[in-house]
């Protein structure tokens, strides 16, 4: 052994033994020249290092993990070509307020400006971390080895505490090499693992109460943030005891189980009647946990899902919130709380409860929403039960459903695997469902059930994604097979982009650069889904006949096995009842939104 190493550890191996005292079990993540001194460390420790293919799979792997866990995942990535391939999970994960730890490699101090292999430097020497400045919370460049520990323990608390969010940790290759002594990773081992977060007094609390019990037809209105804080039990219960219908965004879905008696669903653009109409009428909105995106709120018009702040309109907000800046960026506030909606929660069911004892029911607008929910379903029981072929996207949604336990995990992607199942899947585990929400990133759903599987292994999980999606990385495959993760991709394959394909056939007539040659029913040239399965050592079945998907669904399920489902599906649009402003953008003043293609 050198006799320097006698002395003290490589950063490397500080790294590894620091990620294993916060009981990190894995690291995504694909080999580079200079990272590998972070992998020999972790071939001696318990720690997994999950390799994938393409580091944008690491990175969705990573983000779906952390949601499941509800901790910050970690990611190691080479420099240049490495941390941009990963850049786009990252962003992802940054616009969904996903907790991650981005430990990239970079070019050795000693060659600052000289320019040397792969490094990014068109514009400064030294710059690769700047490449994630504008989506991540902080990016850190470590200039020397004995402020390693401070910047990693100040990494995770910033991940996760405030609105979450991924960091970078930018370390050049020689430094990952460099012998140390333990004390500053000793120091930082004595902190706290995790801040306290904010709560909400109870003067405050009385205000919101009293406006909410006042108001003649209040709605709460609730995101993702929900989720983010584990607040879902909190959020029944003082719903429940409010009597407060409740919407919720796109992120929010999942939040509370869709047949509770008072979920009324997800607003917006791809929102129903009834959730839209009833926002729109609200006098009061309880908002806790969102941002109030656009099409969650279409495009922020009025009459549509929300009338606040349009003229002549009383509806109050009262805003709860982990992120200051949340509150009023789109709405005017009455009542703006920074707090944690978990925290917060339980708080207001106390005073509640203290100040109004037997609480509300509200059975009427109970009964309203119920009898929404039958009237809806029967109204899709048609579609829902077709025999066509391609299949109707109802179908295979409900034959889904049907085969699918309660507490089953199920990435999305894009198109109307998250619009359509955001609008008619019945989500019954809160925090069962991963969606990309504000990037809407193409080929999220794939490598996202990945990170989900080896959150938790013993759950059934699910990956609804079209063509285009699966398209992007199927690589991740290799992954899946080597690690025996019995995953199901569900590709809902209308040979096409298919919700751009729609836009683009309202708006210009035409589907030029959105489909791919031939049809849903006879693709030429196609990409054979189910061979390519096969080919990677997957399980891969091409559904022929609809009658064929629930009891291939089940088999699939039953097998463990990693395995890809090949669905032909029709490529009808998700309806809307909400508005999107790039309808005006292609068509103004006229009623334009989407076609079948």
């Amino acid at each position: 052994m050198d006799g320097s190493k006698a002395t003290g550890k490589t950063v490397a191996e500080h790294i590894v033994d620091f990620l294993q005292r916060r009981d990190v079990e894995h690291v995504f993540g694909l080999c580079g020249h200079t990272n590998i001194a972070v992998l020999a460390a972790l071939a001696e420790s318990p720690i997994d290092f999950i390799t994938v293919r393409h580091e944008q799979i690491a990175s969705h792997a990573a983000d779906a993990y952390a949601r499941v866990t509800g901790r910050a995942s970690v990611v190691l990535s080479h420099l240049s070509p490495g941390l941009t391939n990963c850049a786009t999970g990252v962003a992802n994960a940054a616009l969904d307020c996903i907790p991650m730890v981005v430990i990239a490699g970079d070019i050795p101090t000693h060659y600052y400006g000289k320019h040397p292999h792969q490094e990014v430097n068109l514009h400064a020497d030294a710059a690769q971390w700047e490449i994630y400045r504008p989506f991540v919370k902080r990016a850190w460049r470590v200039d020397r080895a004995d402020l390693m520990a401070e910047i990693l323990e100040k990494a995770f608390h910033l991940a996760e505490s405030g609105q979450p969010g991924p960091v970078l940790v930018n370390v050049p290759m020689d430094i990952f090499s460099e012998v140390i002594p333990s004390d500053t990773f000793d120091r930082v081992a004595k902190n706290t693992r995790a801040l306290s977060r904010p709560s909400i007094d109870d003067e405050t609390a009385r205000a919101i109460v009293k406006k909410l019990a006042e108001a003649e037809k209040p709605v709460a209105y609730v995101g993702g943030g929900i989720l983010l804080a584990q607040a879902s039990d909190e959020l029944d219960a003082f719903a429940s005891h409010m009597g407060l219908p409740v919407a919720h965004s796109l992120m929010g879905k999942g939040a509370l189980r869709d047949d509770h008696p008072l979920v009324m669903g997800m607003t917006g653009f791809w929102g129903t009647s009834l959730v839209n109409q009833t926002c729109l009428k609200a006098d009061v909105v309880f908002a806790v946990g969102t941002r109030f995106k656009e099409a969650d709120c279409s495009s922020w018009y009025p009459g549509y899902t929300f009338n606040i702040g349009a003229e002549g309109n009383d509806t109050k907000v009262i805003h709860i919130d982990i992120e200051p800046q949340e509150i009023g960026r789109n709405y005017p506030t009455e009542i703006g709380v920074v707090a944690d909606a978990k925290a917060a929660l339980r708080v207001l069911i106390r005073v509640a409860k203290e100040m109004y004892p037997v609480g509300f029911s509200r059975d009427t607008k109970k009964a309203e929403i119920a009898q929404f929910r039958d009237s809806f379903k029967a109204s899709n029981s048609d579609m829902q039960s077709a025999a066509a072929f391609p299949m109707m996207p109802e179908r295979i949604l409900a034959d889904t459903r049907k085969a699918l336990p309660d507490n089953a995990i199920i990435t999305t992607d894009v198109g109307w695997n998250k619009n359509g199942v955001g609008q008619q899947f019945d989500i019954l585990t809160p925090g069962s469902i991963l969606t990309p929400g504000g990037f809407a990133t193409m080929g999220f759903g794939p490598p996202a059930a990945i990170g989900a599987k080896l959150a938790a292994p013993d759950r059934v999980v699910l990956s609804l994604v079209g063509d285009g999606g699966f398209g992007q990385n199927p690589s991740m495959l290799a992954t899946a097979v080597e690690l025996n993760l019995g995953i199901i991709w569900l590709v809902m394959n209308n040979n096409a982009f298919g919700t751009i394909a729609g836009l683009q056939k309202a708006h210009y007539g035409l589907t030029y650069g959105t489909t791919f040659p031939g049809s849903a029913a006879a693709p030429t040239n196609r990409p054979g889904y189910a061979e390519i399965a096969r080919a990677y050592g997957a399980e891969g079945i091409r559904i022929t006949a609809a009658e064929e998907l629930l009891p291939a669904l089940q088999a699939a399920i039953a097998s463990g096995k990693p395995t890809v489902l090949d669905v032909p599906m029709i490529n009808n649009p998700t309806p809307t009842t909400g508005h999107w402003n790039i309808l005006d953008i292609y068509s103004p003043h006229k009623d334009v939104s989407h076609v079948a293609t």
